[in-house]
């Protein structure tokens, strides 16, 4: 099963959209709540990452019997460091955006953290493309 679904850059109204939807399908399919938790952070930090720093993007979400990759592409400013951008904490995030509390320098960590396979790509003056895979089972 796939699902696509497109994010507005700098709308905050809409993030977490993709992330709702995709829990409930898995929820329906019965994948465990632990291995849920860790998808929806997943999608939802890289939703963010481009409602924040994006001007668009989208996710494709590819549901397997015993795994979900996830695709997330946005046409943005790029990551000119992606080494420095993995780093907890680091942030290039506006002033606006943080005084939402958002962009805490914690996204691209943490969808690392939560992934069991993770893949990067940036182009500088292009955008980024992430790769998030996650297994149903430990």
């Amino acid at each position: 099963m796939q699902f696509e679904f497109e994010v507005e850059g700098g709308n905050f109204s809409k993030a977490g959209t993709a992330s709702s939807e995709v829990k409930k399908i898995l929820k329906q399919l019965s994948v465990d709540d632990k291995i849920i938790k860790r998808i929806v952070v997943a999608i939802y930090e890289a939703e963010v990452n481009i409602v924040a720093h994006a001007y668009k993007g989208w996710i494709l979400a590819d549901i397997d019997l015993d795994r979900i990759k996830i695709i997330l592409e946005d046409e943005g400013p790029g990551i000119p460091d992606i080494e420095k951008a993995m780093e907890a904490g680091f942030s290039t995030a506006s002033a606006k955006v943080r005084e939402m509390g958002f962009g805490a320098g914690m996204g691209l960590p943490n969808i690392r953290k939560n992934a069991d396979e993770f893949r990067i790509e940036s182009e500088v003056g292009k955008g980024t493309k992430l790769k998030i895979v996650v297994f149903f089972k430990a």
